[in-house]
């Protein structure tokens, strides 16, 4: 876009994957509003809330501690008020 913001959200693959035992989420919001980042496990149970709130357009990243969970695949999601995205992780002990 000509303002340098993007013109939809956007969810990027975590970094690094696999990964023990954090690892960093980054993504682009086209506009500001209320956004969660959640993951779940393969049977689509919540294991954690990753961000909830009002985030400014632009770019964001967090990081996920996932010192409690099992090794295995989860999903993370991005939910935001353009849609939702979700993408898988591998968490290696």
């Amino acid at each position: 876009s000509v303002t340098g913001l993007p013109l939809q959200f956007m969810l990027e693959q975590n970094y690094p994957n696999p990964f023990n035992p954090q690892t960093t989420i980054s993504f682009t919001l086209a506009r500001a509003g209320e956004i969660t980042v959640k993951v779940f496990d393969i049977l689509g149970r919540e294991v954690a809330m990753i961000a909830n709130g009002f985030y400014p357009a632009g770019s964001h990243s967090v990081t996920w501690s996932a010192q409690s969970v099992a090794s295995g695949v989860y999903f993370y999601q991005l939910s935001t008020h353009d849609g939702i995205e979700t993408k898988n992780l591998m968490v290696l002990r």
